[in-house]
């Protein structure tokens, strides 16, 4: 396993020399940013090497690959993130171990994790995920909420027992106006979460950009990036 932990370690490190180099480029501290490692399809084992090379901060988007994983590695000083779309039926489960659902987009899904937070008396911290490919009151094609949604989702997070309101996230959209605008997506992602933290001050997170498109992420000002093929390669096909 020394060769896998080699070669995670060189992935990290050419990561990190990114990151550093894109906070130094937009004049902000390293410190500002901090990276989420996305270890779907990838096993235990790896979420273990990576947590001995200092990362703390791992991200799943399948509660089935998730829960077992997190299970194994429960010993482990790691915050788990839950980036995908995430369906009712899985809430139980998931409020079991993720410290972070960065995918909000409806009210039916903040009821069900409230309630469940409620029931496990644990406090998960939500993000809203934004869907800048929607009209002012549609859903994404990937989920998310619209622009024009998020006021009202952020008040009934705010008010939700068991929950907290961290912040804002986006995946660069695939259509629409910002189509192969990564940088200008984020850019408004900023401009949404300044809007935000007028009403909620601490919800200050703002989750973006991912391994092809992190460097844009960072020079808008997203406090946190979530890289999965450029730490741990490409992922195995699923069959």
């Amino acid at each position: 396993m020394t060769d896998r932990k080699d070669e995670l370690a060189a992935n990290l490190a050419k990561v990190e020399e990114r990151i550093a180099a894109a906070c130094a480029a937009a004049g902000r501290a390293r410190e500002e940013v901090t990276l989420i490692v996305v270890t779907k399809t990838y096993p235990a084992s790896d979420v273990r090497m990576l947590s001995e090379l200092g990362v703390r901060h791992v991200a799943e988007n399948r509660d089935q690959d998730a829960a077992p994983k997190a299970a194994e590695c429960s010993d482990l000083p790691l915050a788990w993130h839950f980036v995908g779309q995430l369906q009712t039926n899985k809430v139980r489960s998931v409020v079991g171990y993720a410290d972070l659902v960065q995918s909000v987009d409806r009210s039916k899904l903040v009821t069900a994790l409230s309630k469940e937070a409620v029931r496990q008396e644990r406090e998960v911290g939500c993000l809203l995920q934004v869907a800048l490919d929607a009209g002012e009151s549609a859903r994404g094609e990937r989920g998310g909420v619209a622009p024009g949604g998020i006021e009202e989702l952020a008040d009934l997070v705010a008010k939700a027992p068991g929950l907290r309101l961290d912040g804002l996230m986006t995946v660069a959209p695939l259509s629409g106006e910002y189509e192969g605008r990564q940088q200008a997506a984020f850019e408004r992602l900023m401009d949404l979460s300044t809007d935000l933290r007028r009403a909620h001050p601490a919800a200050n997170m703002v989750s973006a950009g991912m391994s092809a498109d992190l460097e844009e992420a960072v020079a808008a000002g997203a406090t946190h990036v979530r890289v999965g093929t450029a730490v741990l390669g490409v992922r195995p096909r699923l069959g």
